[in-house]
């Protein structure tokens, strides 16, 4: 077979068949395998019909038709089915190849695969791609990292597939070494997941609280989504709201309250765990997620713990629709700074050198978190690119100061009236917490040296200098060692 194509993709399930489209589309010229074979002639002889798209039947007709360095694009199920492909594609690639992994691969996985493909040669890039099925056929954000010396090979292509903001910048540019890639992607869905929740908070509230019909939501949707609070979630939110089943009856309140997940989410919250970041908005929304998947224990649990308030609101419904609008605003960058943080604390520990700018360029189109305010997000890091905390920009700083009554208001309307706001009120709490000088964790500290003489440190000493007391007078003076996982 003669070398024909700049990229080959394995993979023709809904991702990989429209990032080949994609790709087409832009002037490159494509190779498709799939293992199933029936899945390449239909995709050829149906939407890749008349196209720059050679569909391979075997691995070694694939491999042969790309043109050096060989580009091939994995968009398979994360798992053992990459390290099932890569290697089946080891022994037929050269020195210089690439291999990309597409998928919602966890991190420290393509960590591993990086080493072990430049062990044997080759070069390895895990990037994240996000926009779902409409993205990837008309631009996603791309985000990928690795093996940096592949990144000229692939850069005109992802660049050129990738969305783009108004100035026509690409939401795609080189994030880091290792599984940096991956992992600023799963930073990406765990934001997905609150930002998620916290609307469906909101919505809850309109609903159960306000008493308003889903066309009335639509509207408050539509009118939030011209200002602040302009976002691609907001938007399908909208949409959804205004959709009416062949009854005419709105489609949203007939769909079963149980929430699925892939796991991206659950793993952002256990490696904020592992670097011991308050991640706590973005895991209250995985807790909520399978709180909801607990449907028939809720059906009992409804008929038997029936103390509780009947939800109502006699104040000013305009005012109050106001206060929602401030606390999804106020708890959304609260997400995206505990998200921010995540990532300084990775880059720190696993060394990477990542561009927090960049990233909110990343995300400034073509992904499911796309927001308005990613703009104020990449100004901010310009303007300090040591920034600790996205809520001490001055910008943010003040946005959050003039919303955070509206979030007070929601949280406390909801609370009165029985409604469970995990994620609003875990922002409130995160706020609070973040702004208060001295919190009660001095008694926590006294009450583990008690128990465990796990010493603590004096404000009246240099920090860095530990005490342990004996605080029965039964104890010794021996104390435990001093760490902090």
């Amino acid at each position: 077979m003669k070398e024909v194509s700049d990229i080959g993709v394995i993979g023709i399930a809904v991702m990989g068949e429209n990032l080949i489209l994609n790709m087409e589309s832009k002037g490159f010229h494509v190779s498709a395998f799939n293992r199933t074979v029936d899945k390449v002639e239909n995709f050829v002889a149906g939407r890749a019909k008349g196209k720059n798209i050679y569909g391979a039947l075997t691995i070694e007709d694939f491999v042969s038709s790309l043109k050096s360095p060989r580009k091939v694009m994995l968009m398979v199920k994360a798992g053992k089915p990459i390290d099932s492909f890569i290697d089946l594609l080891i022994p037929l690639l050269d020195k210089g190849d690439i291999i990309i992994d597409g998928g919602n691969s966890h991190f420290p996985d393509t960590e591993r695969r990086v080493k072990y493909v430049e062990s044997k040669g080759l070069l390895f890039i895990g990037t994240g791609v996000s926009g779902g099925e409409e993205g990837a056929l008309l631009g996603p954000s791309i985000m990928p990292g690795g093996s940096k010396d592949a990144w000229p090979a692939v850069k005109p292509i992802f660049q050129g597939i990738a969305a783009k903001v108004d100035d026509g910048s690409p939401c795609c540019d080189w994030v880091g070494d290792g599984g940096a890639g991956h992992f600023v992607k799963m930073v990406h869905n765990g934001i997905e997941y609150g930002d998620m929740q916290l609307i469906n908070e909101v919505y809850q509230i309109m609903k159960d609280v306000l008493g308003m019909s889903a066309d009335e939501m639509h509207e408050v949707f539509k009118e939030w989504n011209t200002g602040e609070l302009d976002s691609y979630l907001v938007e399908i939110t909208t949409d959804i709201l205004a959709f009416k089943d062949t009854d005419g009856q709105p489609l949203v309140d007939k769909i079963l309250d149980t929430a699925m997940q892939k796991g991206t989410g659950k793993w952002t919250g256990t490696v904020a765990l592992e670097l011991g970041i308050p991640l706590t908005l973005i895991t209250e929304s995985v807790f909520a997620r399978c709180l909801s998947a607990l449907k028939d224990e809720r059906v009992l649990a409804s008929k038997i713990l029936t103390a509780g308030p009947t939800p109502s609101f006699n104040g000013d419904k305009k005012e109050f629709i106001n206060h929602l609008r401030d606390a999804l605003y106020a708890a959304k960058v609260i997400s995206y700074a505990q998200g921010y943080q995540m990532m300084k604390s990775a880059a720190a520990e696993y060394g990477w050198k990542l561009n927090y700018g960049g990233i909110a360029l990343m995300w400034r189109g073509g992904c499911i978190i796309r927001s308005k305010f990613l703009g104020n997000i990449k100004e901010a890091f310009d303007k300090d690119a040591d920034l600790t905390n996205l809520l001490l920009d001055s910008y943010f700083a003040e946005k959050i100061q003039t919303c955070q009554n509206g979030l007070r208001q929601a949280v406390a309307n909801a609370v009165i009236n029985g409604i469970p706001v995990p994620c609003l009120s875990a922002g409130l709490n995160y706020y609070d917490g973040y702004r208060t000088e001295r919190l009660p964790a001095n008694l926590l500290q006294a009450q583990r040296d008690y128990f465990g003489a796990h010493t603590y440190e004096r404000i009246d000493k240099p920090r860095g200098e530990f005490f342990h007391t004996n605080w029965t007078g039964r104890g010794g003076d021996t104390s435990s060692t001093t760490y902090s996982v």
